[in-house]
């Protein structure tokens, strides 16, 4: 797997810490037993709150440089990781960013929020405009780009979520990185648990696995969509990743993304969640978000308490970020006997 082909903008001096969670082992193996959980900290990722999108900037953004654009486009739901990623990455690189809001859940955006909204503004989105749940959002990032060209600029488009062959680059490295830690720290992983979303981070992953002959599974905690739907996105990505690669076509059969854990929709909250982002800060120190990392946190302990995860097994779980939004959140994750 030969990356170095590829132009890369780094933006995390070396790799994120991997690191065993023992606390949270040790409760959840209370009763019938359980795995012992790893945590791969891709939260601790460059840029502004780090994240998961941070690796697929970093190739996205080089392929905008190496065009002269100096106006990165991108869209994303209200709370978007990746649009506070991708502004921040232009604030760095001297660039301008436009961000369209898709509203997926009706009332759920405000300018005035906090969280990774609040962020938009510090860090100068030259445009946040927010459409209805449905729109074409490739049109809607069109009319941003034809804006852009108008006054005479070079506007650049990111998919949402980065979730493009080139964006999923970024986790094929991860792969690697993955890899090299596990030996250089002498443990071998049984599965890695990530959260499934716009499918560039999961895809990514096991593009690169398959490439690197890991032989390890992935099971996706779907974030939004129905499992069938969700598993050929992740499928064609990560085939379209692989052919941007070089590399061994991933199959059908290497694709998992339940879809238990996502409740009543995307960015919904569920008891499940609220339970796992409080765990987790609590045994551990960590900060998981409500949207990605604490639905796919909520999804790993259901299977343990199923017995799907079980003792004398080693998981890695991919803490994919998003922490700067938990006090867009704070009304539905504070101890109730607080209010």
């Amino acid at each position: 797997m030969h990356l170095a082909r590829f132009p890369r903008r780094r933006y995390t001096p070396g790799f994120t810490p991997m690191e065993p969670l023992p606390r949270l082992s040790a409760l959840l193996a209370k009763g019938s037993g359980g795995p012992e959980i790893w945590i791969k900290r891709d939260d601790l990722l460059g840029l502004a709150g780090g994240g998961n999108k941070t690796r697929k900037l970093e190739f996205l953004v080089a392929d905008a440089l190496a065009r002269q654009a100096d106006t990165l486009i991108t869209v994303g739901a209200p709370q978007s990781n990746h649009c506070r990623l991708t502004l921040a990455a232009a604030a760095k690189e001297g660039l301008d960013c436009r961000l369209v809001i898709e509203e997926r859940v009706p009332g759920s955006y405000s300018p005035a929020a906090l969280g990774n909204n609040l962020l938009f503004d510090l860090m100068g989105a030259a445009s946040v405009r927010m459409v209805k749940a449905g729109a074409d959002l490739a049109e809607e990032m069109a009319v941003e780009a034809a804006a852009v060209k108008a006054a005479g600029g070079h506007p650049y488009v990111i998919v949402g979520g980065g979730s493009s062959p080139l964006g999923a680059l970024g986790y094929a490295a991860c792969a690697q990185e993955i890899m090299a830690q596990a030996f250089d720290q002498g443990v071998a992983f049984d599965r890695i648990v990530v959260a499934s979303g716009s499918a560039g981070t999961h895809a990514g992953l096991v593009a690169g696995l398959v490439a690197l002959n890991a032989g390890i599974p992935v099971t996706g905690i779907n974030v939004r969509r129905p499992r069938a739907e969700q598993e050929a996105n992740v499928l064609r990505l990560a085939q379209a990743t692989a052919d941007l690669l070089g590399t061994p076509q991933p199959l059908a059969s290497d694709i998992v993304a339940l879809a238990d854990w996502v409740g009543p929709g995307y960015s919904l909250p569920t008891a499940d969640m609220v339970e796992a982002v409080r765990l987790l800060a609590r045994s551990e120190g960590v900060l998981l978000d409500p949207v990605y990392s604490g639905k796919a946190m909520a999804g790993l302990i259901g299977l343990v308490r199923e017995g799907a995860l079980k003792k004398g097994e080693r998981v890695l779980f991919l803490h994919t970020g998003g922490a700067p939004s938990l006090s867009a959140f704070a009304d539905v994750l504070r101890d109730p006997s607080l209010n």
